[in-house]
């Protein structure tokens, strides 16, 4: 037998051999490099791969065998690289580098790898390669050791009851670790157990969960609760378990129904918005659900509408009610037909209620009623102004009570103005004093007052009405003429627009506008001199019939309203006629007695003309007082100068400029004579003092320079004289010039006045009057 197929043989008996897992202490001999003979040229061999069983408890195992036959044995160096090896995971396989052998020294999990590639090398004893590198391909053969697993604990589904079978209702997933291409991995599921009997079926391929049959009822089961099992190797290998609820989902299959078929309750009369009963039902649906709640309906026995029925969200119970008063006196009971039914439609296969219907008698109970008025509110008319004692209205109120006839009486509730009076016996109304029409409470007219109707039962009714009284317009005030805009008018007829004269009344419609105006038929000459035409309801325009004269005329007016009987008012008219131009406008000064025109009487005249007169008096009044006074003032300046000057301060109301104030004062005056005539100036007559008396300027005659200091007190005391008469001076109350004080004065100076007198001439004690200080001056200068 050829080398070829020696090693066919080999490979072929350790791959059987480590498939099956038997035990083997020598591995095959693989000859990767051998070489054909020289004869003839060979193909080379496709060396299959080395399959090793997962999770092999004998180790190290030998696995195969290299060889190479270039040189003899122990004359080559072998090697193996690459994962398992010298890569991750590290120290799974082996080689004796003298024999060639490859071994396995740890477990193997196909889970993790499942195959491994590994490189071949031979190299002489220097380390040089003999053959190139081959690959060996090390497979890991799968075990069973994984069982399968659900994707969930407990899986869910939901369906309809009665669902017809076949209907979807979930799906249960599994996987498994091992080879998905062997058996180890063939899943097939089942149902290890359901409640009750077989409603359920799963796939053993799918998972899928099925409806297997009719009569899945929520009301009898409303959860299934399965056991599912998972096993791989087609159903005989390992096993899993895992839960699957499905719920059913209620449909109306079940009608509603009253638990009894008559219910009795009793009702109050005159009363409502009370609830007098309660009708029980029953429904095997989901609570809460449409096809639980209850609806009611009255059938028959209410014809009026006097009941109406809701229904409890809570307890689904049906709550009777009274939604319109009963009257004992008119029924005394009722029996209602009241029927039941889902808010949901019922299923047509679902079986009919048996009792969808029940009899409910109700029972008027007799209570004491508060007394009714027929007509309420009631509503009545008067006439404004009606005096005491008129009567209004009666406003009476009737017992309903038949079997307990009961007396009633009226009282007020509210009259803000106080202004009725009702009868309490008999509730007739009258007034009691006259209505302001300008009262508060008068509201388009109407005035609304409150009475009270009660009865004398042990527990007294009230009944509340409402009295309005519409308050008729009377036509009680005459129409008054409006002052017009302008009581001016053309003396010529075709000229200007005329007079617009308006009215007004205090009435409201229908005693007020239109208005009619009309010249007083008492003086005939009024209706031949002017006319009236009518404007609109309220307005009337007066014209000359001819050239008037001019000047103010006096017209007498006849007005008269619409009202039933009409009130009628005579009234004067003053107005002005005056020359107008082409267009109708009063030429200025055209008439000088204006004043006297419309709408202003002859006595308001008189009383402006009085008013004007003593104003003028007045004025004249305050101006000579002022006069005198000044002139009082002016007179103390001159000769009380020592009783008017001590300890007091006068205070002026002007106080002259300096010298750039040139218009109150005249500067020149300031200078010497003499510089003056060096100036050339020329000598001006100085403005007129506007507080001059007598507004004129008497003579001044030519005064001489005082040629001596003796005679300088009597030039300051004639320099004092014509300063106050000499109305071109400043004013009294400014200061006064006397003369030119300084260098080159020929008076010389103040100090020097009197100089020439001896002391004993003197009198200085007079001084010590004026005070502290001037008392040390008349020390100084007067007697030791």
């Amino acid at each position: 037998m050829d080398a070829a197929l020696l090693l066919a043989l080999g490979l072929l008996s350790q791959s059987l051999g480590l498939s099956w897992g038997g035990p083997r202490l020598q591995p095959s001999t693989l000859h990767l490099w051998r070489r054909a003979p020289l004869s003839r040229v060979r193909r080379a061999w496709v060396i299959p791969p080395i399959s090793v069983s997962e999770n092999h408890k004998r180790l190290p195992y030998p696995l195969v065998q290299i060889k190479s036959d270039k040189q003899p044995l122990g004359s080559i160096i072998y090697s193996i690289q690459g994962p398992g090896v010298d890569e991750e995971p590290r120290g799974l396989f082996s080689i004796d580098k003298f024999t060639g052998r490859v071994f396995l020294n740890a477990t193997l999990d196909r889970e993790e790898n499942d195959h491994f590639r590994l490189r071949a090398f031979a190299l002489d004893l220097g380390g040089s390669a003999l053959e190139d590198p081959t690959d060996l391909e090390i497979v890991v053969v799968d075990q069973n050791d994984n069982r399968p697993a659900f994707l969930q604990e407990v899986f869910t589904g939901r369906v309809l009851e009665g669902a017809a079978p076949g209907t979807y209702v979930t799906r249960a997933e599994a996987t498994d670790a091992d080879d998905p291409n062997t058996d180890n991995a063939a899943l097939r599921y089942s149902i290890l157990e359901q409640a009750g009997p077989q409603q359920f079926s799963i796939d053993q391929h799918t998972g899928e969960i099925r409806t297997v049959q009719v009569g899945l009822d929520r009301e009898v089961v409303a959860v299934y609760n399965l056991t599912l099992q998972v096993a791989d190797m087609s159903g005989d290998g390992l096993t899993a378990t895992a839960s699957a609820i499905i719920s059913l989902d209620d449909i109306n299959d079940n009608a509603p129904e009253f638990t009894r078929g008559e219910f009795s309750v009793e009702a109050a009369e005159a009363v409502s918005g009370v609830d007098v009963g309660r009708l029980e039902v029953e429904d095997r649906d989901l609570p809460g659900s449409p096809n639980w709640v209850a609806r009611f309906a009255i059938m028959e026995g209410d014809p009026d509408g006097h009941f109406a029925i809701r229904t409890d969200p809570r307890t689904n119970e049906g709550v009777l009610s009274v939604v319109k008063p009963l009257d004992y006196e008119g029924q005394v009971r009722y029996e209602l037909t009241v029927s039941v039914q889902n808010e949901a439609p019922l299923q047509t296969a679902a079986p009919r209620a048996q009792r969808g219907q029940a009899r409910v008698s109700v029972r008027v109970q007799d209570v004491n009623e508060a007394p009714v008025f027929p007509e309420n509110p009631l509503r009545t008319s008067l006439a404004e102004g009606a005096p005491p004692g008129t009567p209004v209205a009666t406003f009476s109120a009737r017992d309903p009570d038949a079997e307990h006839l009961q007396r009633v009486s009226y009282t007020k509730d509210y009259d803000p103005e106080d202004w009725l009076q009702v009868d309490r016996a008999t509730g007739h109304v009258q007034t009691q004093r006259v209505l302001s029409p300008a009262s508060p409470f008068l509201k388009d007219g109407w005035y609304r007052a409150i009475i009270l109707a009660m009865d004398d039962a042990p527990q007294p009714s009230t009944a509340t009405g409402t009295l309005s009284i519409e308050i008729l317009e009377v036509n009680d005030h005459a129409p008054v003429l409006a002052p017009p805009p302008s009581s001016s008018l053309c003396s010529v007829p075709d000229q200007g627009p005329g007079l617009l004269l308006g009215a007004t009344d205090e009435d409201l419609p229908p005693h007020g506008a239109p208005f009619h105006f009309q010249l007083s038929p008492r003086v005939p000459e009024l209706g031949r001199n002017w006319s009236l035409s009518q404007v609109n309801v309220s307005h009337a325009r007066l014209r000359p019939r001819h050239r008037v004269p001019e000047g103010p005329h006096r017209l007498s007016l006849l007005l008269w309203d619409s009202g039933q009987p009409p009130q009628r008012r005579e009234q004067q008219l003053n107005v002005t006629v005056c020359r107008c131009t082409p267009d109708g406008v009063c030429l200025p000064g055209a008439s000088a007695l204006r004043a006297g025109g419309a709408g202003v009487s002859l006595g308001a005249l008189v009383i402006v003309l009085a008013s004007v007169v003593l104003l003028l008096l007045l004025v004249l009044l305050a101006a000579l007082r002022a006069r005198f006074r000044r002139r009082s003032r002016d007179k103390s300046l001159l000769y009380g100068l020592q009783d008017d000057l001590r300890d007091n301060i006068l205070n002026y109301d002007e106080q002259g400029g300096g010298e750039e104030d040139q218009d109150a004062y005249d500067m020149s005056q300031l200078r010497h004579p003499a510089e003056l005539s060096a100036l050339s100036l020329p000598l001006v007559r100085p403005p007129l003092r506007r507080d001059a008396p007598f507004g004129h300027v008497p003579p001044q005659p030519h005064r001489l320079l005082p040629t001596s200091p003796a005679d300088i007190a009597n030039f300051i005391r004639d320099g004092l004289a014509a300063a106050d008469s000499d109305p071109s001076v400043p004013p009294y109350d400014t200061a006064l010039i006397y003369d030119y004080e300084g260098d080159g004065s020929v008076a010389g100076t103040l100090s020097s006045i009197l100089s020439s007198l001896g002391d004993e001439d003197q009198e200085y004690d007079y001084l010590r009057d004026w005070g502290p200080r001037f008392a040390r001056l008349a020390d100084m200068y007067g007697h030791p």
